[in-house]
């Protein structure tokens, strides 16, 4: 797994020994980056359910101005970290090891706003439905935002949730990334 551009570019990430985080393909990362690459530049990004940190450090390598990184778990909150360093992109980081609903809310709390957020939740917890509608709550994306929820190609996804709409599907193979954006006022 690498950084696929921007400042650091061709950078071999650190991933888990076990196979309770799946990273992002090179292949999928790739074809995301084109579909989103525009929202990017200057921007803020949540990567909620973080794993390796992967999405987060491709977006602060491509310029975004700022990403905040959630992941519960210990064990993938320190290899978030020991990517972040060697990526060198801490300034532009910020870690938070706690489940996804405490950080959407405290962000909520915040006035946190972001253009890009991506979920990549453990895909036996169908806990996609649920994340979407914290997001929506807690009003965290930016209007002209977009929600990027990668997940097996099996699940399905309702049209609307809250104030949000399901803007685009594409599949690769297994994995399936579904895109959703905020309905204009």
């Amino acid at each position: 797994m690498r950084v696929i551009s921007g400042k650091a570019r061709g950078l071999k990430l650190n991933t888990p020994k076990n196979e309770d985080v799946r990273p992002t393909t090179d292949r999928v990362k790739e074809s995301l980056f084109n579909i989103i690459n525009s929202y990017v530049m200057d921007n803020n990004v949540l990567d909620l359910f973080a794993g390796t940190g992967s999405l987060g450090i491709e977006c602060l390598s491509r310029g975004a101005h700022k990403c905040v990184f959630v992941d519960k778990s210990k064990e993938s909150m320190a290899i978030v970290k020991s990517n972040i360093k060697k990526a060198r992109v801490e300034n532009e980081s910020t870690t938070l090891n706690i489940d996804f609903k405490s950080a959407v809310t405290s962000l909520g709390k915040k006035g946190e706003k972001f253009t890009i957020i991506f979920m990549d939740p453990p895909y036996y917890k169908n806990m996609f439905i649920d994340a979407l509608s914290s997001v929506d709550e807690n009003n965290l994306l930016e209007e002209d935002g977009i929600i990027v929820v990668e997940h097996d190609t099996k699940d399905s996804f309702p049209e609307n949730v809250g104030r949000l709409y399901k803007s685009r599907d594409k599949k690769y193979g297994n994995t399936t990334l579904t895109f959703y954006k905020m309905e204009e006022a």
